[in-house]
C-alpha cells in the first residue's frame, strides 16, 4: 500500500509539467486541487520522504495559480499537523491575509523563525493572525509587542498561550500605559512578574474602570471583573504575589533570620536581576513592608533608592547594581550619572533615616484611610523638609 502512494505524486509531477506548459488556469487549479485531495486522503500514512515528494509537488504548483486558489490550499493545509513544511512556510509569507492567515493562526509546521521574519515585515492582519495562535513563543511576542498595532497587542496579551520573555513584559506594560483597553488585558494574566505588574497599576488612573465600561457597553460585566481583578491584584500584596515570588521572599526572610543577609548578597541578587529578592532584602534591611520597597523600586525617580540604601549604608557600587537592574527590568534608559552618585554622596545617614520614618507614618496613615501612599513623590517631599 505504501509503494501504490509513493508512486502517485511522480505520476502527477508528469503531468503537472504538462499541465504547466498548456497555460490553462482551469488545468493548474484542477492539478492542485487533486493534489491536495490526495495529500489530506492518506495525509497521516505517509512517511517523511513521500510528504516531502508531495512538498516539491505543491511548491511547484502554487507558483501557477492565482490568489483565490492559494487561499483555498492554505485554509485545507493549515490545520494539518503533517502538512508539507516549505508549502506552509511559502503560504505564510504570502503577502494577501487571505493566503497568509490559515497558517499563520494553525500551522504547527511553522517555526519560529518563520514567524519572525512575517511579523517584521509583513502587515499589521499578518501579526494579528500569528499572535491567535495556540502557542506563542517569546522571540516571538517580543516581536509582536513592539511592532504591533493596538489590536495586535491586545490580543498578544489575551491568549493564554503566548510566552513572554523579560524584554516583552516591560514592552506590555509600556503599551499599556495610556491604553485601558490593553491594561486591563495585562492586569489578567497570571504570569505577569510582580515588578511590572506594580508599574502598571501604579500609573493607572481611577477612571480606567468608567472608560472602560464606556467603551464596552455590550460587556460591562466583564470590563468590570477585568479593571477589578486587575486592581486588586495590585492592591492585594497576598493575592499579588505569585508563587514565585513568595517563595523569594521566603528565601530573604530565612537569610535574615540567620545573619546572612548583608549588602553582598543584595548586590548579587541585583546583578542577577532578582527584582524579588532585592526588593524583599531592602525590606528587611530597612525595617519597611515589602509593599514600600517595590513601591520605591518602580516610579521612575531613584531618590528613593537613594533613601534605602543609604539607611543600609550600601556603598556607591552597590547602588549602581540596584539601579541597572530597575533600569533592565523596567526597559528603561540607565539613569545613572555622576550628578547621582554625588548627590548619593552628601546624604547623611541620619535625614535618610528621618524620611523613612516619615514615609512609614503616612504609609500607615494612608493604609488606615483607605488611600494610597504616595510613593517616592512623598519620600522626595520628606527628603526636602528633612534636610531644611
Amino acid at each position: 500500500m505504501r509503494a501504490k502512494v509513493a508512486t502517485a505524486p511522480v505520476t502527477l509531477l508528469d503531468e503537472l509539467q504538462a499541465n504547466l506548459a498548456h497555460e490553462s488556469v482551469a488545468r493548474r487549479v484542477q492539478s492542485l486541487r487533486r493534489v491536495t485531495d490526495l495529500f489530506l486522503g492518506r495525509c497521516v500514512d505517509y512517511s517523511d520522504d513521500q510528504i516531502a515528494l508531495f512538498d516539491d509537488v505543491f511548491s511547484c504548483l502554487i507558483r501557477h495559480v492565482e490568489s483565490d486558489a492559494l487561499a483555498l490550499l492554505a485554509e485545507r493545509l493549515a490545520p494539518i499537523p503533517t502538512a508539507p513544511p516549505n508549502t506552509l512556510r511559502n503560504l505564510a509569507l504570502h503577502e494577501l491575509i487571505e493566503v497568509a492567515g490559515p497558517p499563520l493562526a494553525q500551522s504547527e509546521r511553522l517555526d519560529d523563525a518563520v514567524l519572525i521574519q512575517c511579523a517584521r515585515g509583513r502587515s499589521q492582519q499578518h501579526l494579528l493572525a500569528i499572535s491567535k495562535r495556540l502557542t506563542v513563543n517569546e522571540a516571538v511576542t517580543d516581536v509582536l509587542m513592539e511592532r504591533g498595532d493596538d489590536d495586535v497587542v491586545n490580543s498578544t496579551v489575551g491568549n493564554p498561550g503566548a510566552r513572554f520573555s523579560e524584554h516583552g513584559f516591560a514592552t506590555m506594560v509600556t503599551r499599556a500605559e495610556g491604553n485601558d483597553s490593553i491594561a486591563a488585558c495585562v492586569g489578567l494574566r497570571r504570569d505577569v512578574p510582580r515588578h511590572h505588574l506594580l508599574k502598571l497599576i501604579a500609573k493607572a488612573s481611577e477612571t480606567v474602570l468608567a472608560s472602560l465600561a464606556a467603551a464596552h457597553p455590550d460587556a460591562h460585566k466583564d470590563v468590570l471583573f477585568a479593571v477589578g481583578e486587575a486592581t486588586r491584584r495590585a492592591r492585594s500584596a497576598k493575592q499579588g504575589i505569585l508563587p514565585k515570588t513568595a517563595v523569594s521572599h521566603a528565601l530573604v526572610r530565612s537569610l535574615y533570620n540567620d545573619g546572612r543577609l548583608d549588602e553582598q548578597q543584595v548586590a548579587r541578587f541585583a546583578s542577577t536581576d532578582k527584582f524579588d529578592e532585592v526588593t524583599a532584602a531592602i525590606a528587611c534591611l530597612t525595617q519597611v513592608t515589602v509593599d514600600l520597597a517595590e513601591t520605591i523600586m518602580i516610579e521612575a525617580r531613584i531618590e528613593g533608592i537613594f533613601i534605602l540604601a543609604k539607611v543600609c549604608n550600601f556603598s556607591w557600587t552597590t547602588v549602581q547594581s540596584i539601579i541597572a537592574m530597575r533600569s533592565k527590568l523596567s526597559n528603561l534608559v540607565p539613569s545613572e550619572t555622576a550628578e547621582h552618585r554625588e548627590a548619593y554622596a552628601r546624604l547623611r545617614q541620619t535625614t535618610a533615616l528621618q524620611v523613612l520614618r516619615f514615609h512609614r507614618m503616612q504609609q500607615s496613615t494612608a493604609a488606615a484611610d483607605g488611600a494610597s501612599p504616595n510613593g517616592i513623590i512623598g519620600i522626595r517631599n520628606s527628603a526636602d523638609s528633612a534636610e531644611s
